[in-house]
């Protein structure tokens, strides 16, 4: 049983290592930034989102191959898009959860600004930086998401919302691990059950409803996070304080690598801390931590 297993999964691995082989002769020559984002890695999560259709994989990942030509969300800066942060509605943890994938933080109820544009622009933004940072060998990331001062007035419209569920699903399949929204209230679940229309099966079961005074959420959050690491919105011992000047500062230095990494010639800029002062400056390269040398 044990040796028929073993060859089993290694049939499985054969046939999906076939299948990328297949899916990067039906894509054909690639060239520029298009063949850079398009390693292994990548086919195979565009497989994956398509149960391992060829043809549709192959239709979803051109789609994107378009979309990335014109949107260009590589050449999307921090100073272009930093006023739509000041209140820390969307931000990369400083800690990663048990299986060291990145962390993005989102607190719809710090929405600040109208603009659907510049809000879905932002959010890009940070996927882009979040993917940026991943773990070498590593794929998705994990969300959080702090309902604290939700409203109606604090959430997005409908429209906006569909907008950012098909750029999510359709050009950054298999990136989302889990998604754990903490303390949804009432006037969510009709927001939600209108969102969730837009979903597809595989994205819906990574949507976790969790309550910090509910010992079977804490049990589950405990599975995913260390409790220390966890701020207390989350149910933690951890304490995560948005510093927008901060958060700027390593944005830029990140953009820096972006830039390198895709080869884009980017000159210094000036950013600006909340109050629209100068703040810092893009320097060459900083030390700083590393991060992945791998995009897919």
């Amino acid at each position: 049983m044990f040796l028929r297993r073993k060859h089993s999964q290694k049939d499985g691995s054969d046939q999906r290592d076939s299948k990328v082989s297949e899916l990067r002769t039906a894509i054909g020559p690639l060239s520029g930034r298009s063949a850079k984002y398009c390693t292994d890695a990548c086919l195979r999560r565009y497989l994956e989102a398509r149960n391992w259709n060829v043809d549709k994989a192959k239709k979803m990942l051109e789609e994107t191959l378009k979309w990335r030509l014109t949107y260009k969300p590589e050449e999307i800066r921090w100073h272009e898009v930093a006023h739509e942060g000041e209140t820390g509605k969307v931000s990369r943890a400083n800690f990663h959860d048990h299986q060291g994938r990145t962390v993005l933080i989102m607190r719809p109820g710090m929405q600040n600004t109208k603009s659907a544009e510049n809000n879905i622009r932002h959010l890009v933004y940070l996927l882009e930086n979040a993917i940026m940072n991943l773990a070498e060998g590593q794929e998705q990331m994990s969300w959080l998401i702090d309902f604290t001062r939700f409203s109606l007035n604090t959430s997005i419209p409908i429209k906006v919302a569909r907008d950012i569920v098909y750029i999510l699903q359709g050009h950054y399949p298999e990136r989302l691990a889990v998604a754990f929204l903490c303390n949804p209230p009432k006037i969510f679940e009709a927001f939600y059950k209108a969102i969730k229309y837009f979903l597809d099966p595989k994205t819906a079961q990574k949507v976790k409803f969790v309550y910090p005074k509910n010992k079977d959420s804490m049990e589950l959050m405990k599975s995913y996070f260390d409790v220390e690491d966890l701020p207390g919105e989350f149910g933690g011992n951890g304490t995560l304080k948005y510093d927008h000047e901060e958060f700027s500062r390593l944005m830029a230095e990140d953009d820096v690598k972006t830039a390198k990494f895709w080869g884009i010639d980017d000159k210094p800029y000036h950013i600006a801390n909340g109050s629209g002062h100068s703040a810092a400056e893009v320097a060459p390269e900083p030390a700083a931590a590393p991060i992945a040398q791998r995009v897919s």
